[in-house]
C-alpha cells in the first residue's frame, strides 16, 4: 500500500473559467480529492503557459468543453497521495505530466485525451491525475524549469530527435524565439547542428545569437534564398514551422531535396499554403507534430540531465498574478512564462 500524507484537510485552490473569455477567469476552492486505483495526487509547485492556454481561455479552440473549465496543461510538482496499485511513483517524487494524457507510445488510444482541455487542467494547488500520464521530473531542473518540458520541450524533441532524426553537421531553420523555437534552438546545438533563426523582433536578435543560434534572420528579408546562401546552396535538412499559413511555401523554397519540414504552429493561419511542385520536386517530408507520447518525454527527460540543458524562462507569476502572466505571454516573449505556487 502507498504510503500518503494526511492531506485530507487540506484545501484544493484552483482558477476557473465558468464561461469563456479572460473577463470571466476566477478563483475558486474545494475539498482535496482522495486518488482511485491508479491515480496520483500531485501538489503543484509551477505551471508553464503556452500560447495554446491563451486560445483555450478565449474560445475554446472549437472544443467542446464541460464549464466551469480550468485551463493549463503543463505542470511540475510532488507527488503528496497514490490510489492502489500505482507502482510508477510514491509519494515525495517529483513528476511533470504528459501532454497527452493516455499516449504512451507509437500506438494511439482511443481514450487519450489533451490536458488543459478538453481534459484536466493545471493551474491549481492540486492536481488528480492518471499515474501513467506523469514521468518522473528531471534531476538536473527546478521545478520552474522542468514545468516547460511537456509541451513546448517535447515538440521540438518529438520534431528534431524523435521523428526527424537529427544528425551532426546538418542545418535546422527556426521561425520564431518562442518556447518550442528555443527548445529547438537549445536541442539543434546539443546534437551539433546549427540553427538558423528567423524573427520578426530586432531586440530578441542578440540573445538568440548568445544562445547559440549560428545565424538570425528577419522575417521581412528574403530569408529562403540566405538559407540557400548560408548552407551553399544546399538548403536546410530540418524546418521547425511555427508560423505555417502562407510562410509554408517560403520554408518550402528553404529546404533541401529530401528534407524535412515540421508543422508546429499556425500563427500564420490555420490552412496551408504551398507551391505542389516545391513539395513533390523537392521530395519533402511534411509532418504534423502534436507534441509527442509519453516514452519521448522521458527520453527527453534523460537528454536534459545527461546533457545539463536549462530551459529558457521569459518570466515566473505568482498564482494570483495569472493574469498578468498571460498579458506577458500574448505580447510575446522570449522563451517560457511560468506560473509558481
Amino acid at each position: 500500500m502507498q504510503r500518503q500524507e494526511p492531506v485530507d484537510t487540506l484545501r484544493r485552490h484552483y482558477w476557473r473559467l465558468p464561461r469563456l473569455g479572460r473577463a470571466h477567469l476566477e478563483q475558486a476552492e474545494a475539498p482535496l480529492p482522495t486518488p482511485g486505483p491508479g491515480q496520483i495526487l500531485v501538489k503543484v509547485a509551477a505551471v508553464s503557459l503556452n500560447y495554446r492556454d491563451l486560445l483555450m481561455i478565449e474560445d475554446g479552440m472549437g472544443m467542446a468543453l464541460d464549464l466551469p473549465f480550468t485551463p493549463g496543461s503543463d505542470m511540475a510538482g510532488t507527488v503528496v497521495a497514490a490510489g492502489p496499485g500505482v507502482t510508477r511513483f510514491a509519494v515525495g517524487d517529483c513528476v511533470i505530466n504528459t501532454f497527452w494524457g493516455g499516449w504512451t507510445d507509437s500506438h494511439w488510444h482511443a481514450d487519450t485525451t489533451l490536458m488543459g482541455g478538453p481534459g484536466p487542467g493545471v493551474l491549481a494547488s492540486h492536481v488528480l491525475i492518471d499515474a501513467a500520464w506523469a514521468v518522473s521530473a528531471p534531476t538536473t531542473l527546478s521545478l520552474a524549469e522542468a514545468s516547460t518540458l511537456p509541451c513546448a520541450g517535447l515538440t521540438a524533441w518529438f520534431a528534431l530527435a524523435e521523428t526527424g532524426g537529427l544528425r551532426a553537421g546538418e542545418t535546422v531553420l527556426i521561425h520564431g524565439t518562442g518556447g518550442v523555437a528555443l527548445f529547438g534552438l537549445q536541442l539543434a546545438r546539443l546534437h551539433g547542428a546549427q540553427a538558423i533563426m528567423v524573427t520578426g523582433s530586432e531586440d530578441k536578435r542578440e540573445q538568440a545569437l548568445a544562445l547559440g543560434a549560428t545565424q538570425v534572420l528577419s522575417r521581412d528579408s528574403d530569408w529562403p534564398a540566405e538559407v540557400r546562401r548560408l548552407t551553399n546552396g544546399r538548403g536546410a535538412d530540418h524546418v521547425l514551422e511555427l508560423s505555417s499559413g502562407p510562410n509554408l511555401d517560403r520554408s518550402l523554397q528553404a529546404v533541401k531535396q529530401g528534407g524535412r519540414v515540421s508543422i508546429i504552429g499556425m500563427l500564420g493561419g490555420d490552412t496551408l499554403s504551398a507551391s505542389f511542385y516545391a513539395m513533390v520536386l523537392g521530395r519533402v517530408t511534411v509532418q504534423g507534430i502534436g507534441v509527442g507520447h509519453r516514452r519521448a518525454l522521458e527520453d527527453l527527460v534523460r537528454a536534459v540531465d545527461v546533457n545539463a540543458l536549462k530551459p529558457v524562462i521569459a518570466g515566473q507569476y505568482g498564482f494570483d498574478a495569472l493574469p498578468d502572466a498571460l498579458d506577458h505571454l500574448a505580447r510575446g516573449a522570449f522563451g517560457k512564462i511560468v506560473v509558481t505556487l
